[in-house]
């Protein structure tokens, strides 16, 4: 009968004591990674997905800018293709500063980067600098030459576009890029 006493000591399980403690390290373990992997899916969104395509956008309003004439001064550039009148061309004015816009220097797009009031889009045509309802990525532009910044010379044009979406994935600072680039005159 001592053999079997023996074997039944050996034989032990885990105490409920032992079950809790590593229970409670794997979920401390557990919570610090859920921590991080939330920290890394809005870092990657917000600095890769929606940085990206903030630059994009950016990066398609200067592109239609620069296909205007230098001396170009009523083309709207806030419709795709761009309308013949009505608009602001490469005049200087308006601002690149997506939280103040300035009428006829700022569009709006929905969150599949269609332009609103299009076709398709699933946002209205804005009013001015009131942003449209459904609005997801905005551009704004200002033109600069050496009547609005003496630092330019004479036949030179700096244009500057922003873009900037409403906000940001996980409440965090909603992305925005900025690109400047020259235009000379005749070109």
């Amino acid at each position: 009968m001592g053999a079997a006493v023996t074997r039944m000591r050996g034989e032990q399980g885990t105490t409920i004591i032992e079950v809790i403690v590593a229970s409670a390290l794997l979920v401390t373990l557990m919570a610090g990674l859920m921590a991080m992997s939330s920290l890394a899916i809005s870092t990657t969104e917000n600095q890769g997905h929606l940085g990206a395509r903030v630059t994009e956008y950016a990066q398609d309003k200067m592109e239609q800018l620069l296909s205007l004439d230098y001396g170009n001064a009523i083309t709207d550039t806030r419709s795709f293709p761009a309308g013949t009148s009505g608009g602001s061309g490469l005049t200087p004015g308006g601002s690149y500063n997506v939280d103040s816009p300035v009428a006829l220097y700022v569009d709006y797009l929905d969150v599949n980067g269609n332009l609103c009031g299009t076709t398709g889009a699933a946002c209205a045509a804005p009013s001015g600098t009131t942003p449209p309802s459904g609005w997801f990525y905005e551009r704004a532009w200002k033109i600069d030459d050496s009547t609005t910044d003496a630092t330019l010379p004479a036949n030179l044009k700096r244009i500057t576009v922003g873009a900037a979406t409403t906000r940001g994935f996980g409440g965090a600072t909603r992305a925005t890029s900025y690109l400047t680039v020259l235009k000379s005159s005749p070109f």
